[in-house]
């Protein structure tokens, strides 16, 4: 039994300092000792109680003090040790965004109303959704790890704006042949025309090597993507393997495609000729500049904007809309199954886990396609 200064018995655990402050001591489930405060008798007996209840009911955390900075430090560097660089980056991207709003609150003080203020104020709805799911793992894997008991981000809402989502810029076959006709003898052509007879990602074409095209099987080996990370200025490239496991796969050659690599092989062997020396580690490139570097991603989206605007000059009858590496990804499926590909021969080619995602984020149907479909049930006027 501890006693106050005056000799009196103050209960087991509990003791007063030379000071006048009331202390109060014990282990807690997590093998620590734990040392509270009060002024009076009658505070720290009641945070006594309140203490040991939550950690009788395991509601108690391993470390109270512990700030959703220093949290985030330890989750990217311990929990998604697995994680690409360029992932980390995207998360450390979306973090920053709520860093001076809350990263210097401690994890067990995090209120859900002041996480939804710090959302409201970000610039988007995507922003929020991002971020969202950002919190949310690192909140799981604090609770699993003792310092939180709660998920709180999974109450945050982040649709604000309530935008309608805008439909996939899907090419028409018309503008497919405008742009074609229009980048033929452009460095370009080969990258639209791959990219739309193969449904590659922007960064499995730029990664792709010539270990892995088959010109005597017709076959193109997707292992591999090329990544960018910037390091204070300079630029890094690194091949990394693809997300999953479906990611590998082989897809067959389209003549089309077959032709435009064989001169891309050319052009790479010209290259050379005056650029001896490439990028250490990337020397087997298909797709490479002038210089035989790596090409960036920002390169090929400053090109298709290029081309849109000539593309326009040049037909001002017409109005051919602005569109993104990754939408030839999307037009290349819904033509698939306008063709009438098998939805599991599509998901092979693009690569998927699931058909869902395949059906329902890659395939879109055109107007045309309506028409032609109600045909099928009667006469369309």
């Amino acid at each position: 039994m501890g006693k106050s200064l005056k000799g009196k018995e103050l209960g087991r655990g509990i003791t007063q300092r030379k000071d006048g402050t009331y202390q109060a001591r014990f282990i807690n489930r997590f093998g620590k000792r734990q040392t509270i405060y009060g002024k009076t008798v009658t505070e720290i007996t009641k945070r006594l109680r309140d203490e040991q209840y939550e950690n009788e009911k395991q509601i108690n955390v391993v470390n109270d003090k512990m700030t959703l900075d220093e949290w985030f430090e330890i989750w990217i560097t311990t929990c998604k040790t697995h994680c690409r660089n360029t992932t980390k980056r995207t998360y450390k991207i979306q973090y920053n965004r709520l860093r001076e709003k809350l990263g210097w609150r401690r994890l067990t003080k995090l209120k859900l109303v002041s996480l939804q203020e710090a959302f409201n104020e970000l610039a988007t709805d995507k922003m929020r959704q991002d971020c969202k799911a950002l919190l949310s793992d690192m909140f799981k894997r604090a609770i699993e790890n003792e310092l939180m008991v709660k998920n709180i981000a999974i109450g945050i809402n982040p649709i604000i704006e309530n935008k309608e989502k805008e439909e996939k810029r899907i090419l028409s076959d018309e503008e497919i042949k405008i742009l074609l006709d229009s980048s033929k003898y452009g460095q370009m052509y080969a990258f639209y025309v791959i990219a739309l007879e193969t449904g590659m990602r922007m960064g499995e074409i730029l990664g792709l090597t010539w270990d892995c095209v088959d010109f005597k099987e017709g076959i193109i080996d997707i292992q591999k993507t090329l990544c960018y990370i910037p390091n204070n200025g300079d630029a890094i490239y690194e091949f990394h393997q693809t997300k999953t496991k479906a990611g590998k796969r082989k897809i067959p050659m389209t003549k089309k495609v077959k032709e435009v690599l064989l001169e891309q092989k050319k052009r790479k062997n010209q290259i050379i000729m005056r650029h001896p020396v490439a990028y250490p580690g990337m020397e087997n490139l298909v797709f490479c500049s002038k210089t035989n570097r790596p090409v960036h991603e920002s390169n090929i989206r400053a090109a298709i904007r290029y081309r849109v605007n000539k593309i326009n000059e040049e037909n001002p009858q017409i109005e051919f809309k602005a569109f993104t590496p990754h939408c030839l990804r999307h037009t290349f499926a819904t033509k698939a199954i306008d063709k009438g590909m098998r939805p599991k021969t599509l998901q092979k080619i693009l690569g998927h886990n699931s058909l869902q995602m395949t059906m329902d984020l890659y395939c879109h149907v055109e107007e045309s396609t309506l028409k032609t479909e109600m045909a099928l049930i009667g006469e369309v006027v």
